[in-house]
């Protein structure tokens, strides 16, 4: 797919960000873990949604869609063994579906095309667990039986590791601990969703978890949060196109780091439970406070800042006045989008892999670009929209992998954006 965007439009109006798509992958994962079906609400219309529900069928779920946005899951007739390489190159989250297939069948078949080391804390955590774990050319097979106490710790706080141990503990073990969890958001609802089945879990929102499982779970509904990386996201284009911009259905709790960084960047936002107000922004300056005098932006696990924002922050930092560090510890190919800002007109250094200085205000020129993946693309696309003239963005549909109709959301705030 390819977009037109015009830029320097003011955007103005009320946006409301979908479910997060994060979440649902997990959600639906974990509705398998019941014999009782489950009902999902605000389910968001993304590829990686499509992909895991086909996926969940394709091994013998039965979803059904009630309504635009609500899903209802029955894993009752689960029989597969075997996820297949259509299944697995999809997305990454399709390993969710490892958890409810090995409570069912307990030896369960991964194929792969991609490399193992991408799921190497997975691997390790299921060991950990006591679960037998064969490598075998370009499938890895799993074997699981229950246990009675384990305490791990992940070797990285995955957030996908985090939940597949999640699922399994909540059914597996008596007593499970987690240390070195993931703690986003997600996984939080995750939990508290397992919690709401019949698992009692401790812990919820912090880095060590502690589960104690249950042989059989419950039926149960949830309705998924908004997308809080699609918030920030759709907050800074608002404040960097001078408009004036409310954001409905936002938890207070998933902003507050993101707002933090904003601010060091010149971005004001109002919060109250339920609602982020942007107001119009006339220029945007970077901190010059003496404790922020090297502006650096970081990186971190959660609750720290994520790296999902780390292409729109940089583009924030070409448009505000000052000098800005950003630094990407978590991933080493989350800046090699920067070579598209610079063509546009944007004064940034790429040090490493890891390490961009990057010197505002810059306007902007519109330019022709291809974007590799979704997180380089809703930063190019907030780059397209605070440019002078026309940009032509190919691979757009990237963005649909994650978020659900972000174009025609903008357009509705009057954001000037052509599909072709």
């Amino acid at each position: 797919m390819r977009i037109r965007v015009a830029g320097r439009t003011p955007l103005n109006g009320v946006y409301r960000p979908s479910g997060s798509s994060n979440a649902a992958q997990a959600l639906i994962a974990a509705a398998l873990l019941s014999d009782a079906p489950v009902t999902l609400h605000n389910v968001p219309h993304t590829l990686s949604t499509t992909s895991m529900i086909s996926a969940a069928e394709a091994i013998g779920a039965s979803i059904a869609w009630q309504g635009d946005n609500s899903l209802t899951i029955d894993g009752a007739q689960l029989a597969r063994r075997v996820l297949s390489h259509n299944e697995t190159d999809a997305s990454i989250g399709i390993l969710l579906l490892v958890a409810p297939m090995l409570i069912r069948r307990q030896h369960v078949r991964l194929e792969v095309d991609f490399p193992l080391n991408r799921i190497r804390t997975h691997i390790e955590a299921l060991r950990d667990l006591g679960i037998d774990v064969l490598i075998a050319n370009d499938a890895v097979e799993f074997k699981a039986s229950a246990w009675d106490r384990k305490d791990i710790i992940l070797i990285q706080a995955s957030v996908t590791a985090t939940a597949l141990v999640l699922m399994l503990a909540a059914r597996l073990g008596k007593e499970t601990i987690i240390r070195n969890a993931a703690c986003e958001p997600h996984v939080q609802e995750l939990a508290h969703m397992l919690v709401s089945m019949g698992a009692n879990i401790s812990g919820i929102g912090s880095n060590v978890l502690t589960v104690c499982g249950v042989s059989e779970f419950s039926g149960t509904s949830a309705t998924i949060a908004p997308d809080y990386i699609e918030a920030a996201s759709t907050a800074a284009i608002a404040a960097m196109c001078g408009g004036r911009v409310q954001i409905d259905g936002v938890q207070q709790s998933d902003m507050r780091v993101i707002a933090k960084i904003f601010w060091r960047l010149g971005i004001q936002m109002d919060m109250d439970e339920g609602a982020l107000y942007i107001p119009k922004h006339e220029s945007l300056t970077v901190s010059n406070r003496e404790e922020d005098v090297d502006s650096s932006i970081e990186t971190a696990p959660w609750p720290g800042f994520p790296s999902d924002l780390v292409s729109v922050a940089t583009v924030i930092a070409t448009q505000a006045r000052g000098t800005s560090l950003i630094h990407e510890k978590m991933f080493a190919n989350r800046l090699l989008f920067i070579d598209k800002l610079k063509a546009m007109g944007a004064q940034i250094v790429l040090c490493d892999p890891h390490r961009a200085i990057v010197v505002g205000y810059t306007l902007l020129h519109g330019i022709y670009m291809d974007t590799p993946d979704v997180r380089a693309g809703i930063g190019l696309l907030a780059a397209a929209l605070v440019a002078d003239g026309e940009s032509v963005i190919d691979n757009a549909q990237v963005l649909d992998h994650t978020f659900s109709g972000v174009i025609e959301k903008l357009q509705a705030l009057n954001a000037r954006i052509t599909v072709e």
